[in-house]
């Protein structure tokens, strides 16, 4: 048992709804086995327990662990290649790197990177965009199993218009992705995702495939991309001339659900909207992504008045970073950008979309995105440095809103003094 003394904030409340941002300046959290068992004024806390080991966290904020719901493992060496809109950007940054993922050796050099730039950045759990090949998921899975991260991942799958070393036919999709599933699903603390990488690169028998697949995969996820880049668009809408829109491409072979997870969203119809409101599934917002590549700007106030579930990502190779802070900032200039058609977003609401949003579009909102008793201990400690300019304006902030506000807009991951998964210290 041990009690983590420090300023405490999270939202396990939707500021979206109504929920405001719960600080407390002297908080005191009890972890007993990983798990949040007392929290309070750290005084009544400390006289409750007074066996327990004490952590102290003073000096910056404790914040629930981040939960990343779109990152591209294959693409950490490929961060800044800009200049370019999505199609451009896969078939000369990308896919080239994404084929070198055959070579095992190197899947395993980059799977070190990938999970070291998770855990520095303050990310505990991801949903992650595996590889076109199943051994280098294998290393992806080996390396977040030593971690304690917490990862979703699994082969991505494409039989049309990518590079020929990146295709593989519906059949072996299905076996590679159910023989993965059986070796790395609910070990640890790792599950699967199906992963079609989009509808542009896979055809019907793939998609049914997939469908087999979730089917086949008990609490299984499902993830891919849509609606990303105009003419992605116009190309999707060419190639399943059966379907009604994008969205629909997913939801015509039974892919959209409580467990699926669309990147991106940028150009939703309405009809889509409504469309994945009813299926109850979510998107991952990356603006970072969509900033650089030119993709558009998120229309994050159709997706929550239509009731569709929102989280973030950082995408990472046409991102910039693995911060999930930097994407909350850049999700809060991109609604102000949008003007009367933006949501104004409030420091709590870019740390529910980093955290509680993102638990709950995975599924797992009854485990983690908030301090709560009764939730995993997933935290990180963002402590400045003395004297740096986070430091100063933490020091004269007027409130918890208002250092929360500044911590989004200065804090990196030389700031992430901290990380815990379950109790455990990954940093």
């Amino acid at each position: 048992m041990k009690v983590y003394r420090g300023t405490v904030l999270d939202t396990p409340d939707s500021p979206f709804t109504g929920g405001v941002l719960r600080a407390e300046s002297d908080a005191g959290i009890v972890v007993t086995d990983g798990v949040i068992t007392d929290r309070g004024p750290f005084e009544r806390v400390r006289a409750a327990h007074p066996e327990a080991e004490v952590v102290d966290l003073t000096g910056g904020v404790v914040l629930p662990g981040l939960v990343d719901t779109h990152v591209h493992f294959p693409q950490v060496r490929v961060i800044g290649a800009l200049g370019m809109p999505l199609l451009d950007w896969l078939d000369r940054s990308a896919l080239p790197e994404e084929a070198r993922m055959a070579d095992a050796d190197y899947a395993r050099d980059v799977a070190d990177e990938f999970v070291t730039g998770l855990i520095a950045a303050g990310t505990t759990t991801a949903l992650v965009f595996g590889a076109h090949f199943a051994s280098a998921v294998e290393c992806l899975f080996e390396r977040a199993a030593a971690s304690g991260l917490r990862v979703c991942s699994g082969l991505v799958v494409s039989d049309r218009l990518l590079r020929d070393e990146l295709l593989i036919t519906p059949e072996q999709a299905h076996a590679d992705g159910l023989a993965l599933a059986g070796r790395w699903h609910r070990k640890d603390r790792l599950r699967y995702a199906v992963t079609p990488r989009f509808s542009l690169s896979t055809s019907v028998p793939m998609l049914e495939s997939c469908e087999a697949l979730l089917s086949d995969v008990d609490g299984a996820l499902f993830t891919s991309h849509v609606n990303e880049n105009t003419a992605e668009v116009e190309t999707v809408r060419g190639l399943f001339s059966e379907c009604s829109s994008y969205v629909d491409t997913y939801g015509r072979y039974g892919l959209l659900g409580r467990r699926s997870v669309l990147a991106h969203n940028v150009h939703p119809t309405d009809a889509e909207l409504g469309e994945l409101a009813s299926a109850d599934a979510s998107v991952a917002h990356c603006p970072s992504s969509n900033s650089a590549l030119g993709s558009g700007l998120f229309p994050m106030r159709r997706h929550i008045e239509h009731g569709v579930r929102v989280a973030l990502g950082t995408d990472v190779g046409a991102g910039t970073s693995f911060s999930l802070l930097r994407e909350g900032l850049q999700s809060y200039f991109m609604q102000a950008l949008l003007g009367a058609e933006g949501l104004p977003l409030t420091a709590a609401h870019m740390l529910y979309l980093a955290t509680a949003a993102g638990a709950a579009a995975l599924e797992m909102d009854g485990e983690v995105g908030d301090l709560s008793v009764g939730k995993q201990f997933d935290a990180v400690w963002v402590g400045p440095q003395q004297g740096s300019t986070l430091d100063v304006v933490l020091a004269h902030s007027a409130d918890a809103d208002d250092a929360l506000a500044k911590v989004f807009a200065l804090a990196g991951a030389s700031d992430v003094r901290g990380v815990w998964v379950g109790g455990d210290r990954l940093r």
